[in-house]
């Protein structure tokens, strides 16, 4: 099974458990692994028989902009299952860093899986 890739992708979003948070616009830094098959669209050069990384990224900056979380977990979770429900994805590894939450640390976050990881089929 292939893996499409989206690395680093800064969003901006009301998060955090303080009131201080609750009032400003915070970066949140995300990775993603999104489990697809490629030989389709490579075949035949056609966007419409992939995942369009693109409008996932416009998708998340969207959910991004339309909530407001107190914590990363639920932030996450809410994500993978937003994206799972709006593209074909069976599988996927989200990782959401918080930069600068710990003065001690250039970023906090978490990794989750969601889903079943497709055995490829030759």
């Amino acid at each position: 099974m292939d893996r499409i890739l989206i690395e680093a992708l800064k969003v901006d979003t009301v998060i955090g458990v303080y009131d201080w948070e609750r009032t400003i616009q915070q970066s949140l830094s995300l990775d993603l692994t999104l489990a697809t098959d490629i030989r389709p669209a490579a075949a035949t050069d056609d966007l419409s028989l992939t995942l369009d990384y693109a409008a996932i990224c416009q998708r998340i900056q969207r959910f991004a902009d339309t909530h407001q979380f107190a914590l990363v977990e639920t932030f996450a979770e809410r994500l993978a299952e937003c994206l799972r429900y709006e593209f074909p994805i069976s599988w996927l590894r989200l990782r959401v860093r918080k930069p600068g939450a710990v003065p001690q640390a250039a970023s906090v976050g978490l990794e989750i899986t969601r889903g079943e990881l497709p055995t490829a089929k030759e």
